[in-house]
């Protein structure tokens, strides 16, 4: 029998059985968190540098890149190393580690974009009380409160996880420890316990959900009313990339979540957490920069810096 007391190393998803394949798995893996490093380093590097980027809203976009990075480095990395030393193993100590940074920056992420949201509607909707409500020590709170809640909901999901006795072998059908293929290895239904974090987990995400639905729908209902189009063009430049990146992130989480139990095969499960967990923290800098003229012309200013 397979315990926390006995249990040592996990095996994750093998990508592909040929070495071919392997490499192949390793060079996109690669690509993509290549362009995470770049695009999320450039965005730090230019929020950092630039004076004029020093305002609440940058402030968060600079979390959130960090954030990003640390998702995509907790996953890909060990992911990548396998697949080119044709390995399947990770320490027990390290799938450990894994699932609570992962859950860490994951959660983090989900209630930073809520405060984004947030700081959007005081900008559009109490433009005048905006440097009241949203002044330095504010916002360095609110970060706070962020990176707490992360680390909060981190350090519950993980232990009530690994203390959960493990019975059904030593084989995490995913590339990285997730924690809802761990807890199909549990014995008889001790994993209940972890499975109602779960829903409460998601209940309160569904309750930041609706406040950030009811955010701009009070913006655009704002947005719309204003007479001068370059005003209403500049509000949609500051909101629509921030409900881009909402909207990539609840509909790939979602899915993962509540696709029905027919649907579930490893391939399948596969793609959809490559989809919520890996290509978020790489589209996200593209998404924010597209639309953005000030931040364009930062991050222009550095790569001409690094030349």
């Amino acid at each position: 029998m397979y315990n926390g007391s006995t249990l040592n190393e996990f095996l994750l998803l093998a990508f592909a059985n040929t070495w071919e394949l392997h490499v192949l798995y390793f060079l996109l893996f690669l690509g993509i968190y290549l362009a995470a490093l770049l695009g999320n380093g450039l965005i730090i590097t230019a929020i950092a540098c630039d004076h004029r980027l020093h305002t609440p809203m940058y402030f968060f976009l600079l979390n959130l890149s960090v954030l990003d990075l640390g998702t995509i480095s907790t996953t890909v990395p060990k992911s990548m190393a396998n697949s080119l030393w044709d390995t399947r193993v990770i320490s027990y100590l390290g799938c450990v580690a894994q699932t609570f940074l992962f859950v860490f920056f994951f959660g983090g992420e989900y209630c930073l974009l809520t405060v984004m949201a947030y700081d959007r509607y005081i900008a559009i909707c109490k433009t005048l009380h905006y440097e009241i409500l949203m002044g330095t020590r504010a916002c360095l709170k609110m970060a706070a409160a962020a990176w707490g809640s992360g680390f909060l909901n981190a350090l519950l999901h993980t232990g009530n996880t690994f203390l959960i006795p493990l019975c059904q072998g030593n084989t995490v059908d995913q590339f990285f420890c997730e924690i809802p293929q761990i807890l199909k290895l549990s014995c008889s239904d001790s994993y209940l316990r972890e499975v109602g974090l779960i829903v409460v987990s998601v209940c309160l995400v569904l309750g930041f959900f609706i406040f950030i639905v009811l955010s701009y729908v009070q913006i655009f209902t704002v947005v719309l009313r204003l007479p001068s189009e370059q005003g209403r063009h500049k509000a949609f430049s500051m909101c629509l990339p921030h409900l881009a990146v909402v909207s990539l992130f609840v509909c790939t989480d979602g899915f993962a979540c509540l696709k029905p139990p027919s649907l579930s095969s490893p391939a399948l499960d596969l793609v959809v957490t490559v989809l919520y967990a890996v290509v978020p923290p790489a589209v996200n800098p593209l998404i924010y920069s597209m639309r953005n003229k000030e931040l364009k012309d930062a991050l222009r200013k550095a790569v001409d810096k690094s030349q």
